[in-house]
């Protein structure tokens, strides 16, 4: 296992032992599929000529977890139920616009990460590496950073909603 800063996993127990048996381990480090991603969402320009945003916190993202599908932990979770999560950004390649305006609204850019399947949510990540999901009831804060994202998400943590300032 992973030392933390503290000493301890990097992972609470449950979420290593989905993210290991997903085929996460540490070190894993799969540069070349990122930079395939990162190569056509840079090409992809939507029919309003948006385009996606591509930036190391993303890329690194991907590198790390991109290509796994960890499964929603059986039991209940700690605020609300734990989830499926896929990471490949390319389940976000037609949200160009939407992410682009999630990202101007926060004053950050923000790029596809992947997807809830079970909800349909579309998983995102900022320059600074935090985590969001943009479903159909609205946009949320999932964590300050992809380990904690990935926590909140197979432990059942209930997101932040974003609102905007009136």
């Amino acid at each position: 296992m992973t030392a933390g800063p503290s000493g301890g996993t990097r992972f609470p127990v449950g979420v290593d032992a989905a993210l290991r048996a997903a085929g996460w381990q540490p070190g894993r480090w799969d540069i070349k599929q990122a930079e395939e991603w990162a190569d056509a969402l840079r090409a992809h320009v939507s029919p309003g000529g948006h385009r996606h945003a591509v930036f190391p916190a993303a890329v690194e993202a991907w590198a790390e977890f991109g290509g796994l599908t960890v499964p929603a932990a059986s039991g209940p979770g700690r605020q609300i139920a734990p989830v499926t999560v896929v990471v490949d950004p390319m389940r976000g390649l037609h949200l160009a616009r939407t992410l682009g305006d999630l990202g101007r609204a926060l004053d950050t850019e923000i790029s596809p990460l992947g997807e809830e399947p079970g909800s349909g949510a579309v998983l995102a990540v900022d320059a600074e590496g935090r985590v969001y999901a943009v479903d159909h009831t609205g946009d949320w804060y999932v964590g300050p950073g992809i380990d904690l994202g990935l926590t909140h998400l197979l432990s059942g943590v209930t997101p932040s909603r974003l609102a905007v300032a009136p």
